[in-house]
C-alpha cells in the first residue's frame, strides 16, 4: 500500500490548519500543536521545511507564527507533499534495484504510479480541503479569516 510518511501527513494537516484558522495575525505553532496533539519541537522542523519551500511564511516576534505565503487556491496538496517528502528523502537512503527485472520493470512501474498520484495531488488545492472541512462541520477558532497577507 502506498503510504505517506508521518511528517508528510503532519505537514498537510499543519498547512490546512493555518489556512482554515487564518486570521489577520499569524497562527502560532503552539496553537497548531494543541489542536493536532503533536510535540512542538517536531512540528517546528516540518514548518521550517514548508517555509523554505515557499508554502508558509514565518513571522518572528512575540506575536509571531506562520501564515500562508500565497493564496490557498494557489497551493496544491502536491506542493506540500513534495516539500515534506524532500525532507524525508534527505534522511533516507535511496534503495536501488539490483536485478534487471527491478531496473527495467519494477522501477518504471513504481515511477509511473508515483507520477499518477502526484498528478492527482497537484489537482487538489488547500482551498478545496478548507471547503471540505467547512462542509464537514469542522469548527474554526475565528470566523474573521484572511487567506494570506502580502
Amino acid at each position: 500500500m502506498l503510504k505517506l510518511s508521518r511528517k508528510t501527513l503532519l505537514a498537510l494537516e499543519a498547512v490546512i490548519d493555518i489556512a482554515f484558522n487564518a486570521r489577520p495575525e499569524p497562527v502560532q505553532a503552539k496553537e497548531i500543536t494543541a489542536r493536532q496533539g503533536v510535540p512542538q519541537r517536531y512540528l517546528e522542523q516540518v514548518m521550517q521545511q514548508l517555509v523554505r519551500a515557499g508554502i508558509l511564511k514565518g513571522v518572528r516576534g512575540p506575536r509571531g507564527g506562520y501564515r500562508l505565503a500565497k493564496e490557498r487556491r494557489r497551493i496544491s496538496v502536491g506542493d506540500i507533499v513534495r516539500a515534506a517528502e524532500l525532507a524525508e528523502d534527505e534522511t533516507n537512503e535511496e534503495v536501488l534495484p539490483r536485478s534487471e527485472l527491478g531496473q527495467r520493470i519494477v522501477t518504471p512501474f513504481v515511477q509511473t504510479l508515483q507520477d499518477e498520484v502526484m498528478a492527482r495531488l497537484e489537482a487538489i488545492t488547500v482551498e478545496d480541503l478548507c471547503q471540505k472541512a467547512r462542509a464537514a462541520g469542522v469548527s474554526t477558532e475565528e470566523r474573521d479569516t484572511a487567506d494570506f497577507t502580502i
